[in-house]
């Protein structure tokens, strides 16, 4: 019996904290099911990425803690932190993943917006006379 494996994955303000046991491929996040707290099939899909590649979604059950950001960067944050939790198990699947994409951090963030314009990179309507 394997003990509990945890792991974290962010992506933009999106923050996942996965624990990772031994099951029958149970997902749950916040307390609810995967179906119930992303109704999209596509962002299920990419929660369930690195289990799929790997072929071991039946072997384990995975519960997620998921706070801040949006459906996009929650789901993206989870599949990270579910990766990273997969390598801790089988560090010979790191190459499989790496391949796949799923182990690097995407570092794009929201650009701050700047004094004297109305967004980020926006400016003032100009009049040239």
């Amino acid at each position: 019996m394997m003990e509990q494996i945890n792991a974290i994955g962010r992506r933009k303000c999106a923050i996942a904290r996965v624990y990772v046991t031994e099951g029958t491929g149970k997902i749950v996040i916040n307390k609810k099911d995967l179906a119930n707290y992303f109704p999209s099939s596509i962002l299920q899909f990419v929660v369930r990425q690195p289990l799929n590649k790997l072929e071991v979604a039946e072997k384990y059950d995975i519960k997620i803690n998921l706070r801040g950001g949006g459906f996009k960067g929650q789901s993206e944050a989870a599949r990270l932190a579910i990766t990273r939790a997969l390598i801790k198990i089988n560090p010979e699947d790191k190459a499989t993943l790496r391949a796949a994409g799923f182990v690097t951090r995407d570092p794009r963030v929201v650009e701050r917006k700047k004094p004297g314009r109305p967004k980020a990179r926006k400016r003032f309507q100009f009049s040239k006379r």
